[in-house]
């Protein structure tokens, strides 16, 4: 799978979101503020997993049409990653 602009630019944003819950942490900001950064950490961790299996399984999908398959397997391995993920 070829990860484009898209999903790099969603792994950056989210590595500035953990180093700005690092300097909050540095600041001695309130726990409740930390919590919810890294509850949007989360939330964006999670959307980054759903992309890039949808991604995959977009591609997948198309090769196994191009080569006559089933793309069966192809959906089953994308719902085993999701849930491993979770």
């Amino acid at each position: 799978m070829e990860y484009n602009k898209e999903v790099t630019n969603r792994l950056k944003r989210l590595e500035g979101q953990v180093r700005g819950v690092l300097k909050m942490m540095e600041e001695e900001k309130h726990c409740k503020d930390v919590v919810t950064q890294l509850s949007a950490v989360r939330t964006a961790v999670d959307r980054t997993i759903g992309l890039i299996v949808a991604k995959n399984l977009e591609s997948c999908i198309r090769e196994s049409e191009l080569e006559g398959g089933n793309a069966e397997d192809a959906i089953k391995e994308a719902v085993n990653m999701l849930v491993k993920s979770r």
